[in-house]
C-alpha cells in the first residue's frame, strides 16, 4: 500500500523549550522547534519497553516536512507552503518502510534553520530585530539536545529507533554517542563519521560565495531596505547540487546537451562569450535549481548549517569510534551507495567498524547505485526494503545485507575533479 490512509492522525506545531544554551556556551532566550507527527503512540510496542516512536532526522536543507498531511494542499503559515511535496514522502507514511500506522514518527526541524525553528532570520525577543549573525553558532549537538528536549514535551521517553540520511544520519549517529541509552536501533543512511577535506573544501567555497555577495552585509541583511544574497546563495546551492550527484549521473540527466531556451543567459550578461555557446541543460538544471531554492532558504542558515555538519566529528574527544559509541547497546544499520562521492561507501565501513569494535550489532548495507549522494531520496526502491526490516526485525530482517569487512570497490564519480580543473 502506498496511498495516504485518513485514519493516520498527524500533527504540526510548534514547541517553546524555553532558554537554550548551545555547545558554543552562547544562550538564547527561548529556543522555538518546528515539529511534525505522524501516527499514534504506544508504548507498549516496539524493540524496547518504551513503545513505537521513530525519531526522523532531516537533511541540510530540509524541515520538518517529512510525510504527507491532509493539508498539503493549503497554504501554511510555518516557512514550508513551497514545498509542496514532503521531502521523504516516498519512505514515510502508512504501508511505506517508516509505516505511520505502525510507528509514531515525528521529524523536528533543528536549531540555525529557517523552516520554524529559530535560527538567524527569527526575532531576538530582546531587540525585535532578526538574529542574523548574532544567532550562536550551532552544532550537530545542538539539534540532537534540542531534539531530545522536544521528545520530552511530547512525552516520549525512549525511542525505537532514530533515523536519518545526509547530515540527517549524523544527527542519528550522534543519538548513541549522546543518548545511547534511549534508543534502541539506529539508520544512518549516506552517512559519515566526519566530512573529509574535499568536501570541508566545497563548503567554504558555498560560503565564500554568499559573504562576498554586495548584499551580504555581514549577515544583517534582513529588513524592507535591504536586498537578500540572493546571488551568493544561489551559487552555493548550485556547487551543492554538483556535490550530490555523479559523474554517471550527470552524464545520463544532461550530457553536453543544448538547454534550448536563452531566458536565463541575462543573468550572465558579464560574459562576453555567452551569446556565441550554447546555454546547455546542466546549466539550466542549474538555474533553475537555484532559482526556487533563493525563494525559500536563508542565506544565513545555509552558512550556519554547513558549519554545523563541516565540524562535526563522531569520535571528536574520544579514542576512536568504538569509544565514542561504546555506551550504546543498540542495532544499527549504516546504508551506502556507490556512486556517492559526498559520504562515501569507506566512509560507513569505517563507521562499521567503530560500531563492530564497540560490540555492537551493526549492518553495513551497500547500494549499487549511478545517482550519486542524492540517491537515498530518488531510490525507494531500493532504500524501503532493508530500511523496513531493520526498523521491524534489526540487523537480522531479511533485506538488510551485510558487506562486513569485504566492502567492494566504490564507483569513483569524482565530478569535483573538474570543478578544480585536474
Amino acid at each position: 500500500m502506498t496511498g495516504r490512509r485518513a485514519d493516520v492522525p498527524t500533527e504540526r506545531g510548534t514547541v517553546d523549550l524555553g532558554s537554550f544554551t548551545f555547545e558554543c556556551g552562547e544562550t538564547i532566550p527561548t529556543l522555538e522547534v518546528a515539529y511534525e507527527r505522524h501516527g499514534e503512540f504506544d508504548p507498549s510496542s516496539g524493540a524496547g519497553t518504551d513503545g513505537n516512536a521513530v525519531l526522523v532526522c532531516h537533511a541540510l536543507t530540509g524541515s520538518a516536512h517529512v510525510a504527507s498531511r491532509p493539508d498539503d494542499a493549503s497554504e501554511t503559515d510555518d516557512g514550508t507552503a513551497d514545498q509542496a511535496r514532503a521531502w521523504w514522502d516516498d519512505t514515510v507514511g502508512p504501508g511505506k518502510a517508516i509505516d505511520t500506522t505502525e510507528y509514531f514518527v515525528v521529524c523536528a526541524n533543528v536549531p540555525g534553520s529557517c523552516y520554524g525553528t529559530t535560527g538567524p532570520s527569527s526575532a531576538n525577543p530582546e531587540t525585535g530585530r532578526a538574529y542574523g549573525s548574532d544567532f550562536p553558532p550551532v552544532t550537530v549537538a545542538d539539534w540532537t539536545r534540542a531534539q531530545r528536549r522536544l521528545l520530552d514535551e511530547l512525552g516520549i521517553g525512549r525511542l525505537h529507533a532514530v533515523v536519518g540520511g545526509s547530515v540527517g544520519g549524523m544527527n542519528a549517529l550522534d543519538w548513541a554517542r549522546r543518548y545511547p541509552d534511549d534508543v534502541d536501533r539506529i539508520a544512518a543512511i549516506a552517512a559519515a563519521p566526519r566530512l573529509d577535506p574535499q568536501c570541508l573544501a566545497m563548503d567554504a567555497v558555498a560560503r565564500r560565495a554568499i559573504t562576498t555577495d554586495p548584499a551580504w552585509n555581514g549577515g544583517d541583511y534582513y529588513g524592507p531596505d535591504r536586498p537578500d544574497p540572493d546571488d551568493g546563495l544561489a551559487l552555493a546551492r548550485q556547487l551543492g547540487h554538483v556535490m550530490y550527484l555523479s559523474k554517471a549521473s550527470m552524464a545520463e540527466k544532461f550530457g553536453r546537451r543544448s538547454a534550448g531556451r536563452e531566458a536565463s543567459r541575462d543573468r550572465f550578461a558579464a560574459d562576453p562569450t555567452a551569446h556565441f555557446f550554447p546555454y546547455r541543460d546542466v546549466e539550466s538544471y542549474l538555474d533553475y535549481n537555484a532559482g526556487r531554492f533563493v525563494e525559500r532558504f536563508d542565506a544565513n542558515s545555509y552558512c550556519y548549517l554547513t558549519r554545523a555538519m563541516d565540524e562535526f566529528d563522531l569520535a571528536a574527544g574520544y579514542d576512536g569510534l568504538a569509544h565514542a559509541v561504546a555506551a550504546y547497546s543498540g542495532e544499527t544499520l549504516l546504508m551506502s551507495f556507490t556512486a556517492d562521492w559526498h559520504f562515501t561507501v569507506s566512509q560507513s565501513a569505517e563507521l562499521a567498524r567503530g560500531f563492530r569494535d564497540a560490540g555492537s550489532a551493526v549492518a553495513h548495507h551497500v547500494v549499487e547505485s549511478s545517482h550519486g549522494h542524492d540517491a537515498f531520496l530518488v531510490e525507494p526502491e531500493h532504500v524501503n526494503p532493508p530500511l523496513a526490516d531493520f526498523l521491524a526485525d534489526g540487523v537480522a530482517g531479511n533485506a538488510v545485507t551485510d558487506v562486513g569487512e569485504d566492502v567492494p570497490e566504490r564507483e569513483h564519480a569524482p565530478v569535483h575533479s573538474s570543478l578544480f580543473g585536474d
